[in-house]
């Protein structure tokens, strides 16, 4: 991992992560879920594999976790985003929903910035998991 990443994780742990728990969020990074009686809230952190960016992809499954076309069960506690058909997920963020931090930054902390923006932009998901419901 590149130094650049683990700064931007270590902005998003101390200044997002927070955010997600006190929303009722459980999980490890980059995965966290909220359980709910009816449906089960994702939230997915994804870097870009070239680094400086990465998106957060957000999800609903039913509470019993989620059945693959072929059959395989993945339990609540295990299903991701991944596992989930597009119409159960939507990326959040401005423009090309990247959040980026690897552009030129001339005063403070570009992670905290990024972080910050993060949070900003946890509204946009908190709109989805109100009106969206699991669609198998």
């Amino acid at each position: 991992m590149s130094v650049e990443r683990d700064k931007m994780l270590n902005s998003l742990k101390n200044i997002v992560i927070p955010s997600l728990l006190e929303r009722g969020f459980k999980g490890t990074f980059p995965h966290f879920r909220r359980v709910t009686e009816k449906k089960i809230d994702h939230l997915t952190f994804q870097f870009d594999k070239y680094g400086g960016g990465f998106i957060i992809e957000v999800a609903v499954c039913p509470p019993a976790g989620h059945i693959h076309h072929l059959g395989e069960k993945i339990p609540p506690n295990k299903v991701t985003p991944y596992d989930l058909n597009l119409k159960n997920r939507k990326r959040i963020g401005d423009k090309d929903n990247w959040f980026r931090y690897d552009k030129l930054n001339l005063f403070g902390n570009i992670y905290d910035k990024v972080a910050f923006k993060v949070l900003k932009n946890l509204s946009e998901a908190d709109e989805y998991w109100a009106v969206t419901d699991y669609q198998p």
